[in-house]
């Protein structure tokens, strides 16, 4: 190549080809260009003796066709980056994998089990009946002695958490232990437990009423009376637990001093008292003290396999036999033999009588089979927890005991793990703003309602986290912060809420959201770097938070969508494309408040970003079977009789490739708005035409672009030439909704025609004929050039690495068939070799010319040029 003399500008051929020999099926290159082949014919032959008027007259179709030409270009631009400016590129590879990861975190299609919630303190399925009582914060704890039974059944089952040891050793040095923990963890258990253990040997061991109850409303300045005898003594060596209510707005939360004071009775009488408290921004400082200590949750494992044993031992015997603590290795059960009438997992109805062998040995097989049955894949998705709080183990074990038992089917054990989850979010958002309306403790004044911001932050994190699940933990702070102040103005509109600046402690937001942490990549400015990331730990609770949100709670429905509509607005992608893919979900649960008050206003919204917002909502509802049909007719009447606004948000709800009954309808749909007013939304047609192209159907995207090639009108050419060359200019990453180990995923940053060509070896004739009529169409040919020169740049890596050159290996030789079009790529690479900011190196210029011409031709020539 470098031997011979290479034109100043590529030679066009004199006339399309008929046919391409080498696809059979294929259009006719350039032979679709209708009645404008002479008006874009950029050489046509002129006469030596033409007049003056004809050279006029040619000059001034040479400035109509560098007019259509720029025209041309300014289609091709991104229709998303109307607002951002001309060179500055939309991040459409982040919105991507941002909306992926919000479907993947709320499609999970549970179909939710109801409870009755005007009284959960009791779930029913079935005939399995459990308390909840442990779950739900805020219970109000009377002031008296813990009955002895209780503290029997603490001491067999429950399950020590990672740290018991020292905190009983701080317990008994300091006589006092401040614990923290989220509600419904067992931190009251725990601290049962703790109180049971040091006053069991104490001078109270034969005393009924050894642990006691402390009234939360006389907080710990009361209890210190209460201790010395001010308010009718108790024995020595007694056991207090104290459970202050901390969130109430105007409740001071104790100071050091008083601390010091109730560990100083206590030591004077010898006994012993833990303060149970919330973790948060009212009892950190109390954490954080001599005192304070973190409660860790119990293990699951161990929690569901003693409540499993207990539940399958009521079944074959008293199971106060053989018990012992699960401290102990008890496990709350012992050996489960005694008399009584038990079923026999290994026989269809035969049953034992006595507590011999056979009983033993049935109740060892029931708990093997509850061990497999638990580690089900499917029981696993159903529950959608990633660990259990003490009320959840016990009714997850007694749905397996119960399926185990022939009492529950397989049906009704997966519905009722399903809705341990919805039981969850009830508990969360059940009377949160009831402490607004209650006095502050004391005499009777007027409520407080200063501290909406902090009693709403919980909750609204909670809320964020369903919405943003997995992007990072700023990020969903931030939302939690915006979102706690719609609610503190929504709760009491004439007050202008407080903002507390220092509050945030992200340990807190962790414990009571029941979240976790995960390092992981985070889009930033089209370049991926590490952060801190948040999700649920579960991934039923996204979904759990949102239904119990929307179908519970109305009047919240308000902030949540001007919410919403704020996060519509972030420029960051991991923000404003899963808040788009939940307000997909929440219309799902109502279409017609979701249509009303999220989706159309964002539609006809002038701002692109909200319109992209609105047409992702639509697709996500249309993902429901239940929805589909409604999300279509919308589609189909804004793509027909709508605004433009209306018509380029349709345009981009078709892209995905769910709003229409088929393939056919959908371009049918996006041609009808290419077209329309002169082509003015040509771009966003032709920019969701190539995102369809990652789907299946590709081949049927394909045969229509060749059709349109060939249409009679303009508009239609221009709208498949327009999506030729975006084609070549697109990544995968920016249009792939498929998760990246797919054959497609797995070349994120390849041009999409490459890797079309390298995944889809049939379509390759299909595409470069496509791909040669832009090359070979005078409009389109200097955008279709530079395509070609970004493709051939992507053959290898800047450090040498092979890039993309698989697919053009495939690709630059159906294109360059004819000597004419090996001189078109000659001039290229020269060109390209002689670029003063990104110079193409000699060698690769020469290892692309031997991709694109076969050696067998290349000898050939050689020999010609010879002699």
């Amino acid at each position: 190549m470098a031997d011979e003399a290479v034109a100043e500008h590529p030679a066009e051929p004199a006339a399309p080809k008929a046919k391409d020999a080498r696809s059979p099926e294929a259009p006719p290159r350039g032979g679709a260009r209708g009645d404008d082949k002479a008006k874009d014919a950029p050489d046509a032959p002129g006469s030596s003796d033409a007049s003056d008027a004809a050279d006029a007259e040619a000059a001034e179709r040479e400035k109509e066709r560098e007019r259509v030409a720029d025209r041309f270009k300014d289609r091709t631009r991104d229709p998303l980056a109307e607002e951002q400016g001309e060179e500055e590129p939309t991040d459409a590879a982040a919105a991507t994998r941002a909306r992926r990861s919000g479907q993947k975190l709320l499609a999970s299609g549970r179909d939710l089990v109801s409870f009755d919630r005007s009284d959960v303190s009791q779930v029913h399925i079935n005939n399995i009946s459990v308390g909840l009582d442990a779950l739900r914060s805020g219970l109000p704890m009377r002031d008296g002695p813990v009955p002895e039974e209780e503290l029997l059944r603490i001491r067999r089952t429950h399950i020590e958490p990672e740290g018991y040891v020292r905190l009983r050793r701080a317990l008994e040095a300091r006589r006092l232990l401040v614990l923290g923990g989220a509600p419904g963890t067992g931190r009251a258990s725990t601290a049962l437990a703790l109180l049971e253990e040091v006053t069991r040997d104490g001078g109270s061991g034969q005393n009924a009423e050894r642990v006691r109850r402390a009234d939360p409303e006389r907080g710990v300045r009361g209890l210190a009376t209460q201790v010395v005898g001010g308010e009718g003594g108790h024995p020595r060596g007694t056991g207090y637990l104290l459970e202050p209510a901390l969130d109430r707005p105007g409740t001071l939360p104790p100071d050091g001093m008083d601390l010091d004071q109730l560990a100083s009775a206590l030591a004077e009488r010898g006994s012993y008292a833990v303060v149970v408290v919330s973790v948060g921004s009212a009892a950190n400082p109390l954490l954080a003290g001599r005192y304070g200590a973190i409660c860790p949750p119990a293990p699951t494992r161990e929690l569901v396999a003693v409540r499993l044993r207990k539940r399958l031992e009521e079944e074959h015997g008293d199971p106060a036999r053989g018990g012992g603590s699960a401290r102990d290795g008890g496990g709350g059960g012992g050996d489960g033999r005694d008399e009584g009438r038990t079923p026999d997992a290994d026989q269809d109805g035969d049953r034992t009588r006595d507590g011999g062998p056979d009983e033993a040995g049935s109740l060892s097989r029931l708990l093997e089979r509850a061990a497999e049955l638990r580690e089900d894949p499917e029981v696993t998705e159903a529950v959608g927890l990633d660990d259990l709080r003490p009320a959840e183990a016990e009714l997850f074990a007694s749905l397996l005991a119960g399926h185990l038992l022939g009492s529950v089917d397989r049906a009704e054990l997966l519905s009722g793990c399903r809705g341990l989850a919805a039981v969850q979010a009830y508990e969360w958002f059940a009377g949160v703003d009831r402490a607004l309306a209650a006095p502050p403790p004391g005499d009777g004044r007027a409520p407080v309602r200063s501290g909406t911001a902090a009693l709403f932050h919980p909750v609204a994190f909670r809320i964020a986290l369903a919405v943003l699940g997995g992007a990072s933990h700023s990020a969903v702070s931030a939302a939690a912060h915006l979102l706690t102040w719609e609610l503190s103005v929504q709760s009491d509109p004439d007050s202008t809420p407080a903002r507390p600046l220092f509050c945030d402690d992200p340990e807190s937001d962790l414990a009571l959201s029941r979240a976790r942490p995960a390092d992981g990549p985070v889009d930033v400015a089209g370049a991926e770097v590490t952060g801190r990331l948040i999700f649920y730990r579960g991934s039923a609770l996204p979904a759990a938070v949102l239904a119990e949100l929307w179908d519970r709670h109305f009047p919240v429905r308000a902030p949540v969508v001007r919410w919403l509509r704020l996060l519509a607005d972030d420029p960051r992608p991991q923000v404003s494309m899963r808040a788009a893919v939940a307000a997909g979900e929440l219309s799902v649960r109502d279409f017609e408040h979701g249509y009303a008050e999220l989706v159309r206003p964002l539609a006809e919204a002038p701002t692109p970003r909200r319109r992209v917002f609105a047409a992702t909502a639509l697709d996500q509802a249309a993902g429901h079977a239940s929805h589909r049909r409604a999300v279509r007719k919308v589609v189909e009447d804004w793509s027909r009789h709508g605004t433009p606004a209306l018509r380029w948000t349709a345009a981009m709800a078709l892209g995905y490739g769910r709003s229409a009954d088929s393939m056919d309808d959908t371009l049918d749909a996006l041609a009808r708005i290419g077209v329309r007013d002169d082509g003015e939304q040509l771009a966003v047609a032709s920019l969701n035409v190539v995102r369809l192209l990652t789907l299946p159907e590709c081949a049927t995207v394909l045969r229509r672009l060749a059709d349109w090639t060939g249409h009679r009108g303009e508009e239609y050419q221009d709208l498949a030439l327009v999506s030729i060359v975006r084609l070549a200019l697109t990544d995968v990453d920016e249009v792939l909704d498929d998760e990246p180990g797919t054959p497609l995923g797995g070349r994120g940053d390849w041009p999409l025609l490459l890797a079309l060509v390298a995944t889809r070896p049939e379509l390759t004739g299909k595409l470069a004929d496509l791909f040669w009529t832009a090359l070979n169409t005078a409009r389109s040919r200097d955008v279709a050039l530079d395509a070609l020169e970004t493709l051939l740049r992507s053959a290898s890596r800047k450090d040498g690495r092979a890039w993309t050159r698989e697919g053009l290996a495939a690709l630059l030789p159906a294109l360059t068939a004819e000597e004419h079009e090996q001189r078109r790529l000659k001039w290229l690479l020269r060109r390209m070799m002689r670029d003063q900011d990104r110079p193409l190196t000699e060698e690769r210029a020469r290892a692309l010319w031997r991709l694109a011409v076969p050696a067998r031709q290349r000898r050939s020539e050689e020999e010609e040029s010879h002699g």
